[in-house]
């Protein structure tokens, strides 16, 4: 979770004060947005005063609590979970696994991916392969980056055994993938992002300074991921694609990651391939 555990308070008046933090409202900012009293939220904070379900609600949703962390939330306030969490194969995510499937094969003959919350891998459209097969082996990169392990987006790309030889402006794009990840980790609250962030920090060359978060000059629109193998070059950007309304954790953990061409030497390369597979 953000911040420190205040152990001294009642688990829900803990985790309230924490999530306020991590949001960086003072207490009048998240009142007025749960149309509560100052004097309340007070009461709510110190643990004098034990919420409704009604009142973890209209505080977690002011606060844009993730599904999971509000499950959370409402345990910690002696109230059952109100939101499930569903297998992407159950037949009630029909619907959801053809919508993934669509982005997919329509982004062809583009890379994209479905991945979770800790950037492991769940699917991928033909040219996943097509295309990153060209930098390297992925059987043998999977192996030597994650073990026996899910596969990890940001381990393949960061791990030294990875893509990282191949990624010609590694040390500007691992830098902003890296603060990504932070803001995605201080965002959630979580501690399994966290643990993602510190094993990437943790691996061999990984400047010490990049442990801190990046204060420099503005950055561009986006960092490309620039690729080069036996003369072949590729420039890469992505996007990434979420559920607008879910109301289930695993729809509301699930993305997209949608790579383009950043030029159209690149484009013109990935058509190519697509044409030749």
């Amino acid at each position: 979770m953000p911040g420190t555990v205040l152990t001294e308070r009642p688990p829900f008046a803990s985790l309230l004060r924490l999530w306020r933090d991590s949001r960086k409202q003072s207490q009048l900012e998240l009142a007025l947005a749960a149309s509560v009293s100052q004097r309340h939220l007070s009461f709510l904070e110190l643990g004098r005063t034990q919420p409704s379900r009604e009142m973890v609600n209209r505080l977690a949703q002011a606060l844009d609590v993730p599904l999971r962390e509000r499950n959370a939330l409402h345990a910690a306030a002696g109230f059952a979970a109100p939101y499930r969490e569903s297998r992407l194969e159950d037949a009630d995510m029909a619907a959801v696994r053809v919508a993934l499937n669509l982005q997919l094969e329509h982004h062809k003959p583009y890379p994209a991916l479905v991945v979770d919350r800790l950037w492991n891998v769940l699917s991928g459209n033909a040219a996943v392969l097509t295309v990153f097969g060209r930098l390297g082996q992925f059987p043998e990169l999977w192996k030597k980056v994650c073990g026996d392990g899910p596969h990890n987006v940001l381990k393949l790309l960061i791990h030294p055994e990875g893509l990282r030889p191949v990624i010609l402006n590694w040390d500007d794009a691992a830098p902003a993938l890296l603060a990504r990840l932070r803001r995605e980790a201080d965002a959630l609250g979580s501690v399994e992002l966290r643990a993602l962030l510190a094993e990437l920090l943790a691996y061999p060359d990984v400047p010490a300074d990049w442990r801190l978060p990046q204060r420099s000059a503005p950055p561009p629109p986006v960092v490309p991921l620039r690729f080069e193998k036996d003369g072949l070059r590729l420039n890469l950007f992505t996007m990434i694609s979420t559920f607008g309304t879910p109301q289930d954790i695993t729809t509301d953990e699930l993305r997209v990651e949608l790579f383009y061409p950043a030029d159209e030497v690149s484009a013109q390369l990935m058509r190519a391939w697509a044409g030749s597979a």
